[in-house]
């Protein structure tokens, strides 16, 4: 059985927010295979990061695969913005919105790739039924809203449920973790099904960021 490729999108909320031009760059000279763009409301999640303009100006800077995360209630209303300013794909949380297929089936309208969120305190079995309507399952090994956060080792047995259902469902729909991820719980996550990893803390702690980005694909 031939291994399946992983993909790392740093997670750009760990960068200098005030080099973000310069940190997508670095990225793109690093190896990423994207960038991961984590958007929060301070409502949905108790954080405030960043909007639409920011996304423009690192869509300026690389030709990186930009993955948003929206963190954010009524992400249906924000789709086309985030479109607008160069989204490649676009992630939203099921909690965050009663209107969970009308917004994939917007986002893939759009033209661009969609992706669903969930929590990590989420029951699995509100999964299984949006596989077929997602380019991407976005399983959060932590809590969503803040950096830094420690690895929830529970999410692991989610990521094998998940991948047993995508196989089930004869999906390609690709599993992504978010939090806490270096190499040990990347690899933990990538035998449990996962093929995304996103990783901030880590990365941006890496003396090398290009070698850092290949230890979690080993």
């Amino acid at each position: 059985m031939q291994k399946p490729k992983i993909q790392v999108f740093p997670s750009i909320l760990s960068a200098d927010f005030g080099r973000l031009s310069e940190e997508a760059h670095r990225l793109e000279l690093a190896g990423a295979d994207g960038i991961h763009i984590d958007i929060m409301d301070g409502h949905f999640v108790p954080n405030l990061t960043l909007g639409p303009k920011a996304v423009a100006a690192i869509r300026k800077s690389t030709h990186l695969f930009l993955d948003i995360h929206l963190m954010i209630y009524n992400p249906f209303d924000y789709v086309e913005a985030f479109v607008r300013e160069g989204a490649d794909r676009i992630t939203f949380h099921f909690e965050a919105t009663e209107d969970v297929e009308d917004t994939l089936e917007f986002i893939h309208k759009c033209g661009k790739q969609a992706g669903l969120a969930f929590r990590p305190e989420t029951s699995f079995s509100m999964v299984p039924k949006f596989i077929s309507s997602c380019d991407l399952l976005l399983l959060m090994t932590v809590n969503p809203g803040f950096g830094g956060q420690a690895f929830m080792p529970d999410v692991l047995e989610k990521i094998r449920l998940a991948q047993e259902a995508i196989r089930r469902q004869k999906s390609g729909c690709v599993i992504q973790v978010d939090g806490g991820i270096n190499p040990d719980t990347g690899k933990q996550c990538v035998e449990a099904g996962a093929t995304v990893l996103v990783s901030g803390n880590y990365l941006y702690h890496q003396k090398d960021l290009k070698q850092g980005i290949a230890s979690l694909r080993v």
